[in-house]
């Protein structure tokens, strides 16, 4: 099954954002951009891809281990981004050195677990907003909209393991579908401990 794990914006966040988008979305040349669903915005903290269903009992182990190690965090989402002239995406701020932390500690829950991840690079938390459909545009209008957002702070208490189903019917606009299928408290102390 293909899996990451991630941070899961509460609802009323996530209204926020989506209020944001609808204005995006009426902007000129909104059609270029393949939009995401709200049901599936999260933060991902480290994608795994396929993974054998026989890793998952140590997997579920090793990142309750990693919830248990993390204190809760406050985060909120704010402005935003792109990667090149594909990806339109909102940003976070709030904790982020302890986001990085739970990404690192998700990531090597991952590996130890055996499973084969891609190699590591710089976290950059993001929420996925659209993708640019063929060769890429002119994001700057969506990125000038979204440069004052400033979302509502929350407390990340949780880390979720979440399945990704991608489109398989091949209709135009078909949103890959994600399930929930673990989930932690965040339990640390707040103490550093790597």
């Amino acid at each position: 099954m293909r899996l990451f794990a991630a941070v899961l914006p509460p609802p009323e966040r996530l209204t926020e954002l989506g209020h944001v988008v609808d204005r995006l979305r009426r902007l000129p040349g909104a059609d270029g951009l393949r939009w995401t669903s709200r049901p599936g915005w999260h933060l991902t903290l480290a994608f795994m891809g396929e993974v054998d269903e026989e890793l998952l009992p140590e997997l579920r182990v090793r990142l309750a281990r990693a919830a248990h190690r993390t204190p809760p965090f406050p985060l909120r989402l704010h402005g935003g981004g792109h990667f090149g002239r594909r990806a339109l995406w909102t940003g976070v701020a709030g904790d982020l050195d302890e986001l990085r932390l739970l990404a690192e500690r998700a990531d090597a829950a991952a590996r130890r677990s055996g499973v084969p991840m891609e190699e590591h690079r710089r976290y950059q938390a993001h929420v996925t907003l659209g993708r640019a459909r063929g060769e890429g545009m002119d994001l700057h209008p969506f990125l000038d909209s979204l440069g004052g957002f400033e979302g509502t702070r929350w407390q990340v208490e949780e880390l979720a393991l979440v399945r990704s189903s991608l489109p398989v019917s091949g209709v135009r606009g078909e949103q890959p579908r994600y399930e929930t299928v673990g989930a932690w408290p965040l339990e640390g102390s707040g103490a550093q401990s790597g």
